[in-house]
Formats: structure tokens, C-alpha cells, sequence
């Protein structure tokens, strides 16, 4: 078996273009031993790549100050450039703690990382086995039975695993070789975690029945690993032949002929392939059964805690939960610098156009306010007939439901005279051989997924 440097030289020797491995450092015997074998591996082979340390500040311990000091002490020691970040690891009502602090703890390494970057844990073999059990009693599918791979996507770059061949005991006998002195954290003790629970008292019961049961289970979670990356593969291209031609949305009438099973796999690789964590299997079936039967002239939507499928016509759309909005909310805008839009509404810009658009005379001379439907809005479109309520018009253009509140109505002198990027309504249309005002709403992405009609390219 090679030694835990040899491991780790080998690893990183499968990504030789990264520029930068940041070593996730807790302190802990485990993140320590890490941390040792990659200054030791760069002062060796003057490895190419920097090493960094960067070590998170929960605020939830009461000696977490003098941890981070012990870090920064030991990094210094060590020559190693080191990063502490603060962060709010408080979970909130019914989260659980370990989640919000492991979501806390990835979020703020994310944000430290370049394109290409590397994120290293010290995750181990005891930590893989423990895993592997929790994914069991949580009735986890063949994803969470895999557990935790060597290698996996971490936006912008990776996160590498170097250490998940190797026991938490030959981490320690190392740490003991080498000198190594590491934080105790007594939450590793308290048996009111599941993970605490099952390494001190159910672990060991069971070793005493069968004492190789955490290689046996690590085989086990590699086992389910390799199927995963089978099942994603075939998942990949099933997904692919129901979306748009857009990539983002799902063709409700191709993913109708599915069988049921099929129907799921394709619903998770979407989710998956979109970066949202997995839903429980109660909202999979929501979708299966509220969604996918529902009348075309039905818009459905089924929610959970990190995101919504929404349905429009023959498309399934996929986004975060809506920010809450105040469609009550009236501004008045100058009409030259970009207008930031409250409740997370994205920005309102006004340009200079040969193309059909606003009178450019109307626009400098008149007041200019930004609304929000109330219910009841006409506007007149040049070259056609008639007043058009707003509801109308949106449903010709096929705008998502859940857009049709948030799209700005722009006012000059009182009257309505735009509707955002769509429609320009008389009498404020400029004439032919006149200057023209073009408007340009940007929402946030996450709100569609898709690119708004009507945005210049």
C-alpha cells in the first residue's frame, strides 16, 4: 500500500495544471496531517502549484479564537500562506447544525477559489464508513450510498479526497511520528450527533463482529460509486433528449413518454446537472403526480427548501425559491443612470436606439416613474388596433407567469408608455427619422434560467 505522501503525490499528480490547492485546515489531528504532508510534498519537489491554508472561524465553540491562532501559528511554522474566514454557522429553526455549519464552512472556501483552484480534505477512511451508514439510515438512493468520491466538481474547480484510502488511526500514528500537536474539539464527543453516535458507540459494536467492517464498507461505497457514474452517464443522455433546445428546460410532451422510472432519473440528473442539491423522494413524486398530468392551461408548481419546478405550457422550468417582492413598490427614474431594482429585481437600463422605441423628445421632457401591476393595465402598440390588457398581451408573448408581476411598467407623466423590454405603447412610440429610447430589464438569472425576450444581443 503506498504511504500517505506517496497517496497524495500521486493524486495531485492526475491534476497537474491546477493553480492553486487550498488545503481545508481545521486544526484537527486530521487537516493537520494533510497540511504536513503537502508543505513537506512542495518543500521536496518544489511542487509547481501553490499551497495555501485556509482555515474557517464557525464562532461556535468557545476557544474557536485560540483555534485560529493555533492554526495561524502552525501555518507560519510551516512557511504555508494561511487565510482565516468568519463565518455565521448558526442553524437556523429546524436545520440541523451539522448541515449549516458543513453549508457555512463550503461556501466561504468557494468564495476564495479561482478558476481551476483545489479544495483539499482530510476526509478518511472512518469518515467514509461513517458516511456510507448515514446515507443508509436516511434511506439514501445510489448517490448517497456512494458516498464521498476522491475527486469531485466544486465550482469554480475541484475537491480533491487524498486521504480516504487511509484509517483515522495510521493518520494518527503519523501525526505521532511527525511531532504533530492538534486541536481536540470537544463537539467530536457529544453523542447528540449522528456522526459522533455512530463512531463511538455503533462502530465499535459492530467492529467487535466483524473488524473489517470499515474496509468493507468503504469497498461498498466504491462499489455504488462506479454504478453511480454508470447510472449518471445513462441519466446524462436521457435528460438530454427531453430538453429545449435552449438546454435549460424539459419538453413536457418527450418526457411524458417516459416510463415512471425513467421519469425520475431524468428529473434528479436535471436538478443535478443544474448544481441543486437532491430533493427528498416525497418531492420527486409530487412532481410525477401534481405537475406532469396537470391541464396545459394549469401552471403547477411544486417548491421545497432550495428550489421549485414550475410548469408554462409543454416546458418544466427549474429555479431557487422567488425572493419575496413588493409589486406595491413605485420609483421615480431619471432615465440615464441604471436603476437597481428593490426586492432583488434586477436592473432597469434606458439606451440610445435607431430601432422602434420610446420618443426620445418624451423621454428627456416628461417624469418618469416605474411600477408594477396592479391588475387592469392597457397599453396601445403602435400598428395595431385597440387597447390590450397587459394579461393579454403577456399570454401572447408567452412571458412565464411568474415573471408577469415583476416586470417594471414604465410611467411618463402618469401614463403608461413601456412595458419593460417588451412592448413601446402609444402615445410615447417615436416616429420614423426620430431619436428612440430602448429599455433593457435584467432580472437575476435564477429567476428563469433563461434569456428574457426582448434584451438586445
Amino acid at each position: 500500500m503506498p504511504s500517505l505522501s506517496d497517496n497524495l503525490r500521486r493524486i495531485l499528480l492526475r491534476h497537474p495544471h491546477v493553480p492553486c490547492y487550498w488545503i481545508a485546515y481545521s486544526g484537527g489531528l486530521d487537516s493537520h496531517v494533510l497540511l504536513h504532508l503537502c508543505a513537506h510534498l512542495r518543500d521536496e519537489e518544489k511542487h509547481p502549484a501553490r499551497f495555501r491554508a485556509i482555515h474557517i472561524h464557525h464562532g461556535l465553540q468557545q476557544d474557536a479564537d485560540a483555534w485560529s491562532e493555533h492554526c495561524a501559528e502552525v501555518c507560519r511554522g510551516l512557511d504555508m500562506p494561511f487565510l482565516a474566514v468568519r463565518v455565521d454557522a448558526h442553524a437556523g429553526p429546524g436545520d440541523s447544525p451539522e448541515e449549516a455549519a458543513r453549508t457555512a464552512r463550503y461556501r466561504a472556501i468557494r468564495a476564495q477559489l479561482a478558476e481551476g483552484d483545489a479544495v483539499l480534505t482530510a476526509q478518511h477512511r472512518d469518515d467514509q464508513a461513517e458516511t456510507l451508514l448515514i446515507q443508509l439510515m436516511r434511506g439514501a438512493g445510489l448517490a448517497g450510498l456512494a458516498a464521498m468520491p476522491e475527486c469531485a466538481p466544486f465550482e469554480p474547480g475541484l475537491l480533491l479526497r487524498p486521504l480516504l484510502g487511509f484509517s483515522r488511526a495510521q493518520l494518527r500514528e503519523y501525526g505521532k511520528l511527525h511531532g504533530l500537536h492538534w486541536i481536540e474539539d470537544p463537539s467530536n464527543e457529544d453523542l447528540a450527533y449522528d456522526r459522533n453516535f455512530l463512531r463511538h458507540e455503533i462502530i465499535p459494536l459492530l467492529e467487535q463482529r466483524w473488524p473489517g467492517l470499515k474496509k468493507a464498507l468503504a469497498r461498498s461505497a466504491g462499489h455504488c460509486a462506479e454504478a453511480q457514474r454508470q447510472w449518471v452517464r445513462l441519466a446524462d443522455d436521457l435528460c438530454r433528449s427531453v430538453l429545449d433546445q435552449d438546454g435549460q428546460c424539459l419538453n413536457l410532451a418527450k418526457l411524458r413518454d417516459f416510463q415512471e422510472a425513467d421519469q425520475r432519473l431524468v428529473l434528479r440528473e436535471w436538478m443535478r446537472s443544474r448544481g441543486y442539491r437532491m430533493p427528498s423522494q416525497a418531492v420527486i413524486e409530487r412532481i410525477l403526480r401534481e405537475i406532469l398530468p396537470a391541464r396545459e392551461d394549469k401552471t403547477p408548481a411544486v417548491s421545497w427548501r432550495e428550489g421549485e419546478v414550475r410548469r408554462y405550457r409543454n416546458a418544466l422550468y427549474l429555479l431557487p425559491p422567488l425572493p419575496a417582492f413588493d409589486a406595491s413598490a413605485e420609483l421615480d427614474w431619471d432615465g440615464i443612470v441604471p436603476l437597481a431594482l428593490p426586492g432583488n429585481n434586477g436592473e432597469l437600463s434606458a439606451y440610445a436606439t435607431e430601432k422602434p422605441g420610446i420618443s426620445a423628445d418624451a423621454w428627456q421632457r416628461g417624469k418618469i416613474t416605474l411600477r408594477y401591476r396592479q391588475g387592469g393595465e392597457r397599453c396601445r402598440l403602435a400598428g395595431r388596433s385597440g387597447n390590450h390588457e397587459l394579461k393579454k398581451l403577456f399570454q401572447e408573448a408567452g412571458v412565464l407567469p411568474w415573471l408577469r408581476e415583476r416586470i417594471p411598467l414604465i410611467y411618463i407623466d402618469g401614463e403608461l408608455a413601456a412595458v419593460a423590454s417588451w412592448w413601446t405603447c402609444q402615445p410615447y412610440a417615436g416616429k420614423a427619422g426620430e431619436s428612440h429610447i430602448a429599455l433593457n430589464w435584467r432580472p437575476p438569472p435564477d429567476i428563469t434560467g433563461i434569456r428574457v425576450p426582448g434584451h438586445p444581443s
